[in-house]
């Protein structure tokens, strides 16, 4: 079975700092579908593969997915079957040079030269079996700083591994922010990518969260996003909006909107690295209802949008 039809947008970047986040979306899909093609016609080999992109920028991008901040590094999530020949390790690093090659070739088209390739790294809070692993690459012309792609190890969709995904990024944020233990001393740029994750979990699980937490939630979230539009540089500032995440007790209201449904279906949202790895990329039907629709129309809405202003 050949991949689905899928294009290369024909623009990328919305002046020197900006990005079409939609366009970014694109690509990444794009790229999946082109390293299907090209594993199954090299090797005989024809999985599914999913991916798109990561982060939650996109969700306060403008009315046609520009970003609204400078956004240089560029994540994908990539989604990818078990048991099949990629199990095997000479599999698996043909399919990585492919991917690699298939990256490079597809940013080389907006002027970004992806260089000096890492791949392997295990990503924490995920399987212990399978833990998603990484493959990253940095731009030597400086327009960004890298693109980095996490490998999943289970099908699903995009939106599925995106509401998955949030359960280890807000294990994650929680070793800064667990309020049984005194704020950390952390360097200043660690504190801005907790700080980022912090309102990225926030614009993600939105529609899941409980109404009396979206409102106490939703004044730091909007400081943090105009802080970070506004441009986050002073340590003071950085330092003071992590204590002030910190003792609003942020992460305690995600791990809410998780851990009912999840608990529901027979896991725990804090073990998530001991599941069985058939529950990898796993997502219960409600939240499926609750938040799909609303990761999905996101980007439909820029396509219309889109679509709207070119004719």
């Amino acid at each position: 079975m050949m991949s689905i039809d899928t294009q290369l947008p024909e623009t990328l970047f919305a002046g020197p700092k900006r990005i079409n986040l939609y366009y970014l979306h694109e690509l990444f899909g794009h790229t999946a579908q082109r390293v299907r093609d090209r594993l199954n016609a090299e090797t005989g080999i024809d999985i599914p593969i999913t991916a798109g992109m990561w982060g939650g920028t996109y969700l306060v991008a403008d009315d046609i997915g520009v970003s609204r901040t400078n956004v240089v590094r560029l994540y994908s999530l990539v989604n990818l079957p078990q048991n099949t020949p990629l199990d095997e390790p000479d599999n698996f690093e043909k399919f990585i040079n492919i991917y690699r090659e298939t990256l490079q070739t597809h940013f080389g088209k907006y002027h970004l030269d992806l260089v000096d390739p890492h791949w392997g790294e295990k990503v924490p809070c995920t399987n212990k079996i399978r833990p998603t692993t990484t493959l990253q690459m940095w731009d030597a012309t400086g327009r960004v700083k890298f693109v980095r792609a996490f490998f999943v190890w289970n099908t699903a969709t995009w939106a599925e591994s995106i509401i998955y995904d949030a359960i280890r990024n807000v294990k994650q944020i929680k070793e800064l922010l667990d309020i049984n233990h005194r704020p950390l001393k952390k360097a200043q740029d660690e504190l801005k990518f907790m700080l980022q994750d912090a309102m990225i979990i926030y614009f993600t699980l939105k529609p899941a969260l409980t109404p009396d937490f979206a409102e106490h939630a939703e004044p730091i979230i909007q400081d943090l996003f105009d802080c970070f539009v506004g441009g986050l540089h002073d340590p003071e500032k950085i330092e003071a909006l992590y204590h002030r995440v910190y003792a609003s007790a942020l992460v305690y209201g995600y791990e809410e909107a998780l851990e009912g449904p999840y608990r529901k279906a027979g896991l725990d949202i804090h073990q998530i690295e001991d599941w069985p790895v058939d529950k990898i990329n796993f997502v219960p039907q409600e939240l499926k209802d609750t938040m799909i629709p609303y990761l999905e129309g996101t980007f439909d809405r820029f396509r219309n949008n889109l679509s709207g202003k070119k004719n």
